[in-house]
């Protein structure tokens, strides 16, 4: 196993994500971020439309800027500028044409919180992959990226006497250890083995989808959880660099971020997008707003960048309640759902377990000084897998809930997908596994949350469960090769009709406002347009879709007509940060905060 520390360390931009909506208004707005803000702190990622040269890279330096690190696979660059002159220099920059520059943002912050208390799980049988692992299909000879908080050493990691942990690498200038613990839980659930549940005495084995997966840990998260969005830039860009030599068929990213612009100009989507573009499968946890009602939007258009991006496969969180039957499994309220701000991209792509789920519980770690109440809610008795009346609690597993949780149940079915059939593109491999997913869910589920009493009301809709849930021997026995892009599609709001519209095939076209203009379209390649077999009443399922491509809203769209603030929040004008940009100032999530839970909203399990 390969550990390797990095030698710079860049500082984390801590950016109110909210608070910044509305600033964003300047003389060229198409290249600043809304959010972009003079503060104590002024790490910028600067994007250029060709390959940055020492002339382009010159102009910052002279400006008073240092470099700190170039991603030349999307042509960006980290720099860092003098406090206080952070919008002065980036206007300078983005009105000089000499400068080549597309886009400037802040190093936004990136975090990933999750808190929830026990009972038991039963995701492999209830995904299939406990049958599939019985079949042989257990993710040998694939890799997989954890970009996360780390990967401690685990004897669930191992293989023999070899770990499975093929390749380490520390951005945030640790000491490579996950000490937050989300991401070796977010490791076990793809490719755990079970070794420390495995044996005599114990009853139970806590196995993950693929449980003889290779993993490369990049670890972008620190102690607290937090991270910044150039480092995981990097990762991404590492792990495209390292494809061949661990064979990285996917990278898991159970971290993100609020949105603040179009996924075309967003550094962190262009960057899972060149990962899509070397053969490398992205899934993407939705985030864990569906709750939040701040704008009276009921939780719609609270999906999190990167999983805005329409290539990616983004993955919403289901309630298995504590048995292995599909039957009662309801969306857990927390989930984020589409669809995604600005653009309006149909997310989530698919649902997988996300609640209560039992998974490695790294050591050492800071989760009981960071959760203390929380933290004993969630331990696992040893009574629970091991034959004993003891009363002691597990030190190898824990419990963790949200879409963090969910995201590598797909990143581990995508791994037993690419062993059976290694020759399948990224695009491939998300349409079989949207495709085949079941699409059984009742029209509305009902939820209560048993630590406030509060009860949820759950529309299943294309924004809340996507194409379904995961099912991952029926994605096996499937032998379907879509040609071209399997690109998620953009929901479209008709006013006379109060409908939202999929648009997909020959009739999209993104229009201006993207920046490249009307010549950029889906085109007849898209894999689920009408004009091709896969159409989309077979991908969404017919309670979604009606009428071909008419999404089922009718006149009862859950966030009513255009009068009211929830429709300006997800339909408004994307030109201004108001009405595209978040979900309110009042959202009290602390200043990098991201996905996962903020510990002021604690979700005690449904």
């Amino acid at each position: 196993m390969k550990r390797v520390m990095p030698v710079l360390f860049l500082i984390l931009v801590s950016v109110s994500a909210f608070a910044a909506a509305g600033k964003g208004k300047g003389s060229n707005p198409n290249k600043l971020s809304p959010d972009l803000q003079d503060s104590g702190k002024s790490d910028i990622i600067v994007q250029f439309s060709t390959p940055p040269t020492s002339k382009h890279l010159s102009k910052i330096v002279a400006l008073g800027g240092s470099l700190k690190k170039q991603h030349s696979f999307i042509n960006a660059a980290t720099f860092h500028l003098p406090p206080g002159q952070v919008r002065k220099l980036a206007k300078i920059l983005a009105d000089d044409p000499d400068a080549n520059v597309v886009y400037i943002s802040p190093d936004r912050g990136l975090n990933a919180k999750t808190t929830d208390s026990i009972k038991f799980d039963y995701f492999a049988t209830t995904v299939g992959s406990d049958v599939a692992n019985a079949s042989g299909w257990n993710g040998t000879g694939v890799g997989v990226a954890i970009i996360d908080s780390g990967l401690s050493d685990n004897n669930d990691f191992m293989a023999g006497s070899t770990s499975r942990v093929v390749y380490q690498y520390d951005f945030t200038g640790g000491d490579g250890d996950d000490r937050y613990g989300h991401g070796g839980h977010v490791g076990g659930i793809v490719g755990g083995n079970g070794a420390n549940s495995s044996g005599p005495g114990f009853k139970h084995a806590f196995v993950g989808i693929a449980p003889n997966v290779s993993l490369v840990d990049l670890r972008v998260l620190d102690r607290t959880g937090s991270g910044s969005d150039s480092d995981v830039i990097a990762a991404i860009q590492m792990a495209i660099n390292l494809r061949a030599q661990y064979n990285i068929r996917v990278i898991n990213l159970s971290v993100g971020r609020p949105t603040f612009e179009g996924y075309y100009l967003d550094p962190l989507c262009q960057a899972v997008e060149q990962a899509w573009r070397a053969g490398i499968v992205v899934v993407v946890a939705a985030g864990n707003q569906g709750r939040n009602n701040s704008a009276g939007n009921n939780g719609y258009g609270t999906i999190l960048s990167p999983g805005n991006d329409p290539y990616v496969i983004t993955v919403g969180a289901v309630n298995t309640k504590n048995n292995p039957s599909r039957s009662d499994d309801v969306m857990a309220s927390y989930s984020s759902k589409g669809p995604s701000l600005i653009d309006h991209i149909v997310k989530p792509d698919i649902v997988a377990p996300g609640n209560k789920i039992i998974s490695i519980l790294s050591a050492p770690q800071d989760l009981p000084a960071i959760l203390p109440g929380t933290f004993l809610d969630n331990v696992v008795p040893l009574s629970l897998y091991q034959d004993v009346t003891s009363l002691a609690t597990s030190k190898k597993y824990f419990v963790l809930s949200g879409t963090s949780m969910a995201a590598p149940m797909v990143s581990g079915a995508a791994a037993l997908l690419l062993q059976k059939n290694p020759q399948l593109t990224p695009d491939q491999v998300k349409a079989r596994l949207m495709k085949t997913a079941s699409k059984t869910f009742p029209a509305f589920s009902v939820v209560t949350d048993p630590g406030t009493g509060l009860v949820f009301t759950i529309q299943n809709d294309i924004f809340t469960i996507g194409a379904g849930y995961l099912d991952i021997n029926a994605a096996l026995a499937n032998n379907d090769l879509v040609a071209g892009s399997a690109i998620s599609p953009k929901a479209v709001y008709n006013a006379t009709t109060h409908q939202v519209s999929l648009l997909n095939g020959t009739s999209v076209s993104w229009g201006d406002s993207v920046s490249w203009g009307d010549s950029v379209s889906w085109g007849d390649s898209v894999s689920w347009g009408d004009s091709v077999s896969w159409g989309d009443s077979v991908v969404w399922g017919s309670n979604v879709i009606l009428s071909g491509t008419s999404v089922c809203w009718g006149n009862s769209v859950v966030w009513g007509d255009s009068t009211t603030s929830a429709f300006s929040v997800i339909w408004g004008e994307t030109t201004t940060s108001a009405s595209s940009i978040a979900w309110g100032e009042s959202l009290a999530w602390g200043t990098s905060v991201v996905w996962g839970l903020a510990t002021t909203e604690v979700i005690n399990g449904e």
